[in-house]
C-alpha cells in the first residue's frame, strides 16, 4: 500500500510517499515558508528524478497539501496516476497527552482530543491538526491516521513520569513527563531486536536519539520505562540549542538580571542555549569539532558537556532497568558522528564496553561499534520515523 506521510510544522510541511510492501520511498519533499512567500521542493526518488525546487506562493497548509498532491500526480514527474493510489495518510502528531497510547484512525472525536491537549504543545499540535484538516478537505475518502510522538512513552510507570510538585497540578493540569521522539525510540528498539534475532521482550535496550533535538529512552522488555524529555522537549540532554536539565531557579534569576518574563527566558533556553549557547560557535557538531581542532576551548567544552550528559543518562537508565543488553546510537549525530559517539563511550568502561575504533568509523548504516568481547553490545542503528509512521498507518487501515 502507498502511504502518504505528512509532518506539519507551523510554517513548513515535510512529506514522503512510502510503499509499505517494499519499504521504499517513492517521493519526498518539503513545503516551506507557508504563509510568507513559499517554496516546494519535490524529489521523485523511485525514478531517480532528482530534486526540483519551485518558488511559489503558499497561502496556507491547504494550499501546501494541494501542491504536494499535484506534484505526486504530475504527468511527467509524479509517482502516482491518481490519488486513488494513496491508501492512507499518516500524520505525525507531537503530543497525545495521556489519552493516546498508540496510533489511531483520525475521526472527529480524535481531532477534538488532540485540540484539548494542544496547550501542552502550542507550537506543534495546532500545526499538525492544520495538516490533518487540509488533507481531509482534499482527500475526504482517504483514511487518516495520527501517530503520536508521546505514545510510546505512555508505558512509563508513575515513579518515572511524576514530578515532585503538588499532585494537584497533575490532577488538574496533567503536568508530568511525557517524552518525545517516541516514534524513533519505538522503531529503533524493535528493529535492533529483530536485527539481533531476538524479541524486544527479551532485551533491555537504551536508545540514544542524538540530533539537534536529543533524548534517551530506557526500553525494558519492549516497553518504555523512562525517557529524558519531559512535559516539553526542553528537559533532559544538552541539545543543539536547548539547555536540557537545569535548576528551575535559573529562570527567575535570568529574568531578574535581564529584565525578561518567563517566556523570554524560555525562549533563550529553547533557542539560544545547548551546545550553541555554550560554544558561541554553532549548534552543528561539525562546526564544533572544527572549532575544537582549531583550539577553541568553548567548542571543546560544549562537546564535553554534551557527552557527559548523555553518559549520565545511560548510567541512570542502566540502573533503572537493573542492567542493559544493548545501547543504540541513532538520529543525525548518533548515526553520523564517530567522534561524538566515542566521547560518550569513553564513560562506559564500567559496563564492560570497549569501543572498536575501526568499526566506529561509520556513518548512516547499521554497525556494531563495541568490541566482540564487550559485555554490552553498542550499535549504530539508523532511525526512520517516516517508515515507522507508514507502517503504523498501514497496520490500522489494511
Amino acid at each position: 500500500m502507498n502511504i502518504l506521510v505528512i509532518n506539519c510544522g507551523s510554517s513548513s510541511l515535510k512529506f514522503q510517499v512510502i510503499d509499505t510492501e517494499t519499504s521504499n520511498v517513492l517521493a519526498k519533499g518539503l513545503c516551506e515558508r507557508i504563509g510568507i512567500d513559499g517554496a516546494i521542493t519535490y524529489e521523485n526518488v523511485r525514478d531517480n528524478g532528482g530534486k526540483n525546487k519551485k518558488e511559489v506562493t503558499i497561502e496556507d497548509h491547504k494550499k501546501a497539501i494541494s501542491l504536494v498532491l499535484d506534484a505526486l500526480t504530475d504527468a511527467e514527474t509524479g509517482v502516482i496516476k491518481s490519488l486513488d493510489e494513496i491508501g492512507a495518510v499518516g500524520h505525525r502528531i507531537v503530543h497525545g497527552g495521556e489519552k493516546f497510547t498508540s496510533s489511531v484512525i483520525i475521526n472527529d472525536e480524535v481531532i477534538e482530543a488532540i485540540r484539548e491537549v494542544s496547550d501542552l504543545a502550542p507550537l506543534h499540535n495546532p500545526a499538525n491538526l492544520t495538516g490533518v484538516m487540509a488533507c481531509k478537505a482534499l482527500m475526504p475518502n482517504t483514511p487518516m491516521v495520527g501517530v503520536f510522538d508521546t505514545a510510546f512513552h505512555q508505558t512509563m510507570p508513575a515513579k518515572a513520569y511524576m514530578y515532585a510538585i503538588p499532585k494537584s497540578y497533575y490532577d488538574e493540569y496533567k503536568i508530568r513527563r511525557y517524552g518525545f521522539h517516541g516514534t524513533s525510540h519505538s522503531f529503533v528498539s524493535k528493529q535492533i531486536a529483530a536485527y539481533l534475532g531476538k524479541s524486544p521482550e527479551d532485551l533491555k535496550t537504551i536508545v540514544c536519539h542524538l540530533g539537534n533535538g536529543a533524548s534517551v529512552s530506557a526500553v525494558k522488555f519492549g516497553k518504555c520505562v523512562d525517557t529524558s524529555m519531559g512535559l516539553t522537549p526542553l528537559e533532559g540532554l544538552v541539545m543543539g540549542t536547548r539547555s536540557g536539565d537545569l535548576d528551575p531557579a535559573v529562570i527567575e534569576y535570568i529574568a531578574g538580571k535581564e529584565n525578561l518574563d518567563a517566556s523570554g527566558v524560555l525562549n533563550i533556553l529553547n533557542k539560544k542555549s545547548g551546545v550553541q549557547g555554550l560554544s558561541g560557535v554553532s549548534s552543528d557538531f561539525r562546526d564544533l569539532w572544527k572549532g575544537k581542532d582549531e583550539g577553541n576551548e568553548d567548542a571543546a567544552l560544549a562537546l564535553d558537556v554534551w557527552a557527559y550528559r548523555v553518559a549520565k543518562y545511560i548510567g541512570a537508565y542502566t540502573a533503572a532497568m537493573n542492567g542493559v543488553d544493548v545501547i543504540c546510537f541513532t538520529a543525525g549525530v548518533g548515526e553520523n558522528d564517530p567522534r561524538s559517539r566515542a566521547l560518550v563511550m569513553d564513560y562506559l568502561g564500567y559496563l564492560g564496553i570497549t569501543l572498536d575504533e575501526e568499526a566506529n568509523n561509520v556513518r548512516g548504516e547499521i554497525a556494531e561499534i563495541s568490541t566482540k568481547d564487550s559485555k554490552v553490545k553498542v550499535y549504530v542503528y539508523p532511525t526512520n520515523e517516516e517508515l515507522a509512521i507508514a507502517n503504523e498507518t498501514y497496520a490500522l487501515v489494511k
